[in-house]
């Protein structure tokens, strides 16, 4: 299950407490401060790992809470520091601390690391000349994990236009795959091999008009473009389902200007698909006359076309 949210709790590590304690012997009748500190607390580290690519076990598990460090002991032993936790999230996750709605880190690189929660300090011994000290109490935060993913081709169009089909047909991807609009209900992710430079591609699931204010959940998969350099943008030429391609086209980049300005403009390459239908030569014919661009056609289920489109991209990105 593909989750790209969640709301977490943590708790960094107490301090240790420092040592009251009095060093006597028979010849040191009046006693000497001896009392250790207390060591640190556990602070909390979020890193990114690029073996995960969902957030979902944040859906089970959404506290986490650090140890205190240890305490400190007779002749000047000093207690433990805890040892930090670490919570693995995908890499393009973004931190937000919800109280003060500040972005912490966008961790956008494997092994990318932000310290959230700082553990405290532990208390001073006597050994110092004082009395013992408290210790200090660790940070404590309510944050947001925002996932974004990381690709760098995004795959946009109408539902049932074959994005799925396209993806799985030119990289190892294998998304569900049947005849009826949003049978991709999450992003699917996916590497392609190509002469001339590899590179990630992203099926997005089918945006409607309307996207861009959340229609058919179309805000919560514009988002994860937001990040791509080049849009694929798939039209289904062959009109099968009733539909127009050109004012398919129109409105796919009506909403992806709604939603963002800069998802607007990256660039495009246009994939004509279900080129093996038929009337999918006449509506190619019409469509080229009014949009002036270059238009890549292409039948994704029989891979006709892809080695020219993959070729594109590459030069594209």
């Amino acid at each position: 299950m593909f989750i790209d949210h969640a709301k977490v709790f943590v708790k960094a590590g107490d301090g240790g407490k420092g040592c009251q304690s009095i060093y006597r012997d028979k010849y040191t009748r009046k006693g000497i401060p001896d009392g250790g500190n207390g060591g640190r607390g556990a602070d909390i580290i979020i890193r990114a790992d690029r073996n995960l690519f969902t957030l979902l076990d944040f859906r089970y598990r959404r506290h986490f809470y650090g140890l205190h460090g240890g305490h400190g002991s007779s002749k000047k032993k000093r207690g433990k520091d805890a040892q930090a936790i670490i919570i693995r999230v995908p890499p393009g996750t973004i931190v937000k601390e919800l109280k003060t709605d500040c972005v912490l880190r966008d961790l956008a690189k494997d092994q990318e690391e932000v310290l959230v929660a700082r553990g405290g300090n532990g208390g001073l011994g006597n050994a110092h000349g004082y009395e013992a000290t408290p210790a200090e109490q660790g940070e404590e935060k309510e944050l947001l994990l925002d996932l974004k993913l990381i690709a760098e081709v995004g795959v946009v169009g109408f539902p049932n236009a074959g994005k799925s089909t396209l993806i799985s047909a030119v990289s190892n991807a294998r998304p569900l795959i049947a005849a009826y609009p949003f049978t991709t209900k999450s992003p699917t992710l996916g590497v392609v091999n190509s002469a001339g430079r590899g590179f990630v591609i992203a099926d997005i699931p089918g945006l409607i008009a309307g996207s861009s204010t959340g229609r058919g959940l179309g805000d919560k998969f514009l988002r994860h473009v937001e990040r791509t350099r080049v849009l694929v943008h798939l039209i289904d030429m062959s009109g099968f389902e009733g539909r127009d391609p050109l004012e398919d086209y129109k409105i796919i980049n009506q909403e992806l200007e709604n939603y963002s300005k800069e998802v607007y403009g990256k660039p495009q390459i246009i994939a004509a698909n279900k080129m093996d239908l038929a009337g999918a030569l006449g509506n190619l014919a019409r469509f080229k006359k009014i949009v002036k661009k270059k238009v890549y056609p292409i039948s994704a289920l029989k891979k006709e076309g892809l080695e020219e489109l993959i070729e594109a991209i590459s030069k594209k990105l």
